[in-house]
């Protein structure tokens, strides 16, 4: 190679041409319809994340219109790329992929098809990993060859005349100590096999700097969340139940007894007697001294909201929306008349840190059939909930193996408190229903609701009889009186967090 032709100017002219050739006019119409909606898919996105601080206005229609504009403006971006080249076809490829991975959890999330999004939140998260490890390497391989090419370059102009390779082998152990470490003579990268060290640290950092940002990302939402309970009042008594007595008076015949027509003659006088059941509403059923059934420091807005825990190791999600918690969160609305939200929603246990003390979930629910791990980390922040926050756990063992897991799970939780038996003349098994037994589906963890009490509450209620499948469509089979009396227990439960949760926040008012 002469001396007047350098490898980095013949390999950035190769570069320049490359890019030249390969590049399609570029679509300045389209460009400026993604720019003028980039605002509102941000402001759709923060809106889908954070439901408890969003306007009443904005709709889930509005978010899937403004979400799935993205699939033609996608489609339209990804027929320029084809034409412009490999490279610029693998980068909208690459632009694409977490903006169409969010509506396709959005829309499972619509139509609450949970075990599908639990899927998708999985492998779209390794698939985003591996698209940025991709372009990691790729950019450091490219700035790393561009640095040492123009250190190749270097070593030519101004020293003997010199092959490439030889002047490469020259600027390896020469120069002061380099921190740089897209340079392959940084000091740390040693003497032998630089190339591989630079890789291996550079993908170690990635991940470890990945899963960080992930963590985060899952623990604090990016802001902090809110539970607002209905605004209203109401006593804590035992709904009035009475049995009503109805006389039916049926009609008088008079038969001929000579006539040729046989009759079946009934009693002259028939008097049937028919039991009903009535629940008499004489009171609004909630806390405080407010208008209508509800909570003393509720809102206008607030809504009672079955929130389900997600966690690693089982099937969290076992009946969970329609056709499962969703009946027991209307039922819940019928029984009280409280007001209830559309549907039931899910949480990591972490995520329960980014909800304020004072609107936080006072009961949140945890069931499942298998195992049930927990972080160390999670531990805490269900530890801080249940104590500091004055939230409650409301759980239902799906399986025997459920019930020892989460045994064991609540001596790392409250170490310091023990189950006990929860007697049925306990307020929580009378109000605002009066329950003769504890109604179970099958008895996994025996036939009595444990509880961990602290400061003269149940801080966790645990139903040892699966019932969360009384809740399903079906009710597992069992007879209307028992699936009826596991909507009213669940009622019960609900309504005793709330309760407790609305006595401390104006205990905390009067205090101050």
């Amino acid at each position: 190679m002469s001396r007047g032709v350098s490898p980095s100017s013949v390999h950035h002219d190769h570069t320049t041409k490359r890019m030249t050739n390969s590049l399609a006019p570029f679509p300045r119409p389209l460009a400026w319809i993604t720019a003028a909606g980039i605002v509102p898919w941000l402001l759709a996105l923060a809106a889908w994340q954070l439901p408890d601080q969003t306007p009443e206005w904005v709709s889930v229609w509005l978010l899937a219109g403004i979400f799935s504009a993205t699939l033609p403006l996608g489609i339209a971006w990804l027929r320029w790329g084809r034409q412009a080249g490999r490279n610029l076809l693998l980068a909208v490829c690459a632009g694409l992929y977490p903006i169409w991975w969010q509506l396709a959890l959005f829309w499972s999330d619509v139509l609450e098809l949970y075990e599908i999004r639990s899927g998708l939140a999985t492998a779209g998260l390794v698939g985003l990993f591996v698209i940025g490890l991709a372009i990691v390497t790729w950019y450091l391989e490219r700035k790393s060859r561009r640095i040492e090419l123009a250190q190749i370059d270097a070593a030519l102009r101004s020293g003997p005349i010199l092959t490439p390779h030889a002047a490469s082998a020259e600027i390896q152990n020469t120069g002061p100590r380099i921190w740089n470490p897209l340079d392959l003579r940084a000091w740390y990268y040693g003497r032998g096999g630089r190339k591989l060290k630079q890789s291996t640290a550079a993908t170690i950092g990635y991940t470890a700097l990945f899963w960080i940002l992930a963590m985060l990302s899952s623990q604090v939402g990016g802001c902090q969340k809110i539970y607002e309970m209905p605004a209203g009042g109401g006593k804590q008594q035992t709904v009035a139940q009475t049995v009503r007595i109805q006389k039916v008076i049926r009609k008088k015949f008079v038969i001929n007894p000579l006539s040729a027509i046989k009759f079946s003659v009934p009693p002259i006088d028939e008097v049937k007697l028919q039991l009903q059941e009535v629940t008499a509403h004489q009171y609004a059923i909630g806390y405080g001294e407010g208008t209508g059934a509800g909570f003393a420091g509720g809102t206008r807005r607030g809504k009672v909201r079955l929130i389900r825990l997600e966690y690693d190791g089982g099937d969290w999600n076992l009946n969970l929306g329609i056709g499962g918690d969703v009946n027991m969160l209307m039922e819940y609305g019928l029984l009280t008349q409280q007001r209830v939200g559309e549907k039931t929603e899910s949480l990591r246990i972490a995520q329960l840190a980014s909800f304020p003390a004072e609107k936080s979930p006072p009961v949140v629910f945890l069931t499942g059939q298998g195992s049930l791990l927990v972080s160390n980390t999670d531990v805490k922040v269900l530890r801080e909930y249940l104590r500091d926050k004055h939230g409650m756990l409301f759980v239902s063992a799906g399986s025997a193996h459920f019930h020892n897991q989460f045994l064991a799970l609540m001596t790392r939780v409250l170490p310091d408190v023990r189950p006990v038996s929860i007697p049925l003349d306990d307020s929580i098994h009378r109000v605002p229903f009066a329950l003769p037994a504890v109604p179970y589906v099958v008895p996994h963890g025996g036939k009595e609701a444990l509880g961990w009490s602290a400061d003269g509450r149940w801080l966790v209620y645990y139903h040892p009889g699966d019932i969360s499948d009384a809740w399903a469509d079906g009710h597992a089979g069992i007879p209307q009186e028992i699936y009826t009396a596991c909507y009213q227990l669940g009622a019960n439960v609900i309504n005793y967090g709330h309760f407790e949760y609305a006595k401390w926040l104006q205990s905390k008012g009067a205090s101050k």
